[in-house]
């Protein structure tokens, strides 16, 4: 089905889902609606003068000649936009804080191989960046795991970015296995060394090490499969192994598993690798993806894309590498998320596509890669990343194109109740805003 026929068919969809207002608030609970706005549903083409109701957590009603019940509550939405929350596709919000300070930081362990570890744990709902994501329109996010070098870091936890504990936050507690692969570079740094980390290393001592690592995670899986038959067979003889146990859940394509590549050979290992095991594999980071575009799009392999507003990886690499490759993955039918995975600059994701805009990367599809895309990679679209009848209420009101900087967001709502917007980049600015001005200095002649 093409997109432009899959829009028609959605909107009648759309239409036909609205329900009854008996059917519709007979729930207990409160109901927001916004009224007389253009509503952008990702999934369709936009409602203009529409209105959305919110109640129980979820869409109700989308349309443009929607019953509005008594006794809701409601926001005057003429000139305003309303859009689907945005999805941070791999972040460490809540995971860390300050930087430079390792007792604020939590998203790395001890040890290489650690699949029995999950970053729900370790989320501290208080977090200062989780308030600023989400007052720049950014509702959930995928808060996973770091790890040193290559292994198996951990699972990965999708969260929304709204709730006193992390069990409010959760939307999956196990969304995906993290791993990251082994790397082929000969050299610490970009652009002839430079950019820090070590000196240069010959091919072939970094070959014969890339294969060493690559046959340790083999070693693993086929630890893991020995358990797991072990296990099914009734066996009495291995005492609980948690990492094993946990990573028998990948087998078969029974968990998602996110691998963190970048260089084009190491992408290309991957996936030979979750071929081998049958895993169901996204690769994260993939800034060398323009040179196995077509293997990508072969296998059916996502791509969370990290940050392109930065410099080229490679010192042969095309000046505009950064800023072009999403736009070539999307063309080759890739299915592409963006993702800042960092913290404190979860804020930037909507500017991180709307760079991409500029070369060549569809407006549609860059902001479908920050909401129904990355729901669709993470498994969880039936119920996140567009606005749909049924779906979650993570709904953000805005004067503008959210990929705009110029744009503010005015309403934001997580579980469909309204959160609140302020955040300590206000205050800061507040705060300094109006501070005392410097008494004159006082001349005598």
């Amino acid at each position: 089905m093409s997109r432009t026929l899959g829009k028609i068919v959605a909107v009648g969809v759309i239409t036909l889902l609205i329900l009854s207002a008996n059917e519709v608030f007979a729930q207990d609970g409160d109901t927001y609606v916004i009224r007389g706005a253009t509503i952008h549903t990702v999934s369709s083409e936009p409602v203009k003068n529409g209105t959305i109701i919110l109640r129980g957590g979820r869409i109700v009603a989308i349309g443009q000649n929607v019953d509005i019940p008594s006794g809701a509550q409601t926001i005057d939405g003429t000139g305003k936009h309303v859009y689907p929350g945005m999805i941070d596709a791999f972040s460490q919000l809540g995971l860390t804080e300050i930087g430079s300070v390792a007792a604020t930081n939590d998203a790395t362990e001890m040890g290489r191989f650690n699949p029995h570890l999950n970053a729900h744990t370790a989320i501290h709902p208080a977090s200062e960046h989780i308030p600023v994501a989400r007052a720049n329109g950014i509702t959930h996010t995928l808060a996973a795991p770091g790890g040193s070098g290559s292994g198996i870091t951990g699972q990965a936890t999708l969260v929304h970015l709204d709730g006193w504990t992390v069990e409010e936050m959760e939307i999956e507690k196990s969304a995906a296995m993290v791993m990251t692969w082994p790397s082929l570079a000969t050299r610490g740094g970009r652009f002839g060394g430079f950019g820090g980390g070590g000196g240069r290393r010959s091919f072939d001592e970094v070959k014969r090490r890339f294969d060493e690592q690559v046959e340790e995670m083999d070693d693993w899986l086929v630890a893991a499969q020995h358990y797991k038959q072990a296990m099914d067979a009734g066996s009495t003889r291995l005492g609980r192994d948690l990492q094993l146990e946990n990573l028998t859940r990948v087998l078969d394509r029974g968990m998602k598993v996110i691998i963190r590549a970048n260089g084009h050979r190491e992408i290309e290992s991957a996936i030979e690798f979750a071929g081998k095991w049958n895993l169901d594999i996204v690769i994260a980071g993939a800034s060398g993806a323009r040179k196995v575009i077509d293997l990508l799009a072969e296998k059916s392999v996502a791509v969370i894309l990290g940050p392109v507003q930065r410099l080229p990886s490679n010192q042969d690499d095309p000046y505009d590498d950064p800023n072009t490759l999403p736009g070539l993955l999307a063309d080759a039918g890739v299915e592409i998320a963006f993702a800042t995975f960092g913290s404190s600059d979860s804020r930037t994701l909507p500017y991180e596509a709307a760079n991409s805009v500029s070369w060549g990367l569809a407006k549609d599809d860059a902001f479908e890669a920050i909401t129904l895309g990355p729901a669709r990679i993470l498994g969880v679209a039936d119920r996140l990343g567009s606005l749909e009848v049924g779906k979650v209420g993570n709904v953000i009101v805005t004067d503008g194109d959210p990929l705009e900087i110029t744009t503010n967001i005015e309403h934001v709502f997580v579980r469909g109740v309204p959160s609140d917007l302020d955040n300590k980049h206000n205050r800061l600015w507040e705060e300094y805003k109006n501070r005392p001005l410097k008494a004159k200095a006082v001349t005598t002649t």
